[in-house]
């Protein structure tokens, strides 16, 4: 029986890189793009199967700041598949970074030059917007849609008849100090980015304590400094040639589930020799504080579910 993946944001960047590796690493897999533009979404599949004519390759409209639409998208899912086996939770967004050049020189001079290039900590201010469900949009794409993607699809992922697994494309810049439990959709903060993939690395360790003994496993992983569509334009192209290692995300794939440290971030590297390698990180950040924000997340589940059969109501 074909293995079922789901891809979110498969049309380009780390997404579609994704596919292409997974569909190497095995082409009796069924993969679903999960794509907000279908056309995107239908050139991204004829481009994979041109280079993979055997595989099974299907996609799903979606956009993940947009809860109709992922609601819409999890019925859809229900309705073609019994099962899911991995969900790769990679769609997200950067909005405008905009570079502090004073910063970037100030800190090739500091003795924290090297953690400043991974993370980009300190360079970037950006300006988030609000949805049209009322949502911080980064919190939303990065986060919240996923969130509710995944509670949606509970029933083919929590099957009882063997192991499933979420991943979620995190980054070095999930900083805890960008991230207030009292502010998780960081509506008073400048760096929303920073703020999501934290959360998204505590939703991963809620998800494990909520959901391993249904059988369901959920690790955060960081492709490394790619060129994609969020980080053209913040840096030279010839500064990113020598910052970027290659995409490693599939080692996870290769993983048992249950084998992985669910307080460990995996992170992927490339050595001086040009090697790839997969280095895991002890995530700086404490299960209760998960806890918390998970039932957070449901709470707000539940207030934009109702939001939304109220307006449904009256139209």
């Amino acid at each position: 029986m074909r293995k079922v993946v789901l891809v979110t944001g498969a049309s380009s960047g780390v997404g579609r890189a994704l596919c292409q590796r997974l569909l190497q690493e095995d082409d009796g897999l069924h993969l679903c793009l999960a794509c907000r533009n279908p056309d995107r979404a239908e050139a991204a599949r004829a481009a994979l199967l041109a280079a993979c004519p055997s595989a099974q390759i299907t996609s799903v409209q979606v956009d993940v700041s947009d809860l109709r639409s992922v609601l819409r998208a999890a019925a859809e899912l229900r309705r073609r598949f019994q099962r899911l086996d991995c969900v790769y939770l990679n769609a997200g967004i950067m909005p405008q970074p905009q570079l502090d050049v004073s910063a970037l020189l100030l800190g090739f001079f500091s003795r924290k030059v090297i953690h400043m290039l991974c993370t980009a900590e300190g360079l970037l201010t950006q300006h988030d917007k609000v949805t049209a469900d009322g949502l911080q949009e980064v919190f939303a794409t990065n986060v919240f849609g996923h969130f509710l993607l995944v509670r949606e699809l509970e029933p083919l992922l929590c099957r009882g008849d063997g192991p499933a697994r979420l991943v979620w494309t995190s980054s070095r810049n999930a900083r805890k100090a960008n991230f207030s439990l009292q502010d998780f959709q960081h509506r008073g903060g400048q760096e929303p980015y920073s703020s999501s993939k934290y959360a998204m690395d505590l939703l991963s360790v809620a998800l494990n304590r909520k959901l391993n003994q249904r059988g369901l496993y959920s690790s955060v992983a960081c492709p490394g400094t790619m060129l994609t569509n969020m980080t053209y334009g913040i840096l030279p192209a010839f500064v990113w040639t020598l910052l970027m290692p290659i995409i490693w995300l599939v080692w996870l794939f290769r993983q048992k589930p249950e084998s992985l440290d669910p307080l460990s971030k995996y992170l992927s590297a490339t050595s001086g020799f040009g090697s790839t390698y997969v280095t895991a990180q002890q995530m700086d950040l404490d299960e209760d504080t998960a806890e918390r924000f998970y039932h957070s997340l449901l709470e707000l589940e539940t207030h934009v579910k109702a939001t939304l059969q109220g307006a449904d109501a009256q139209s």
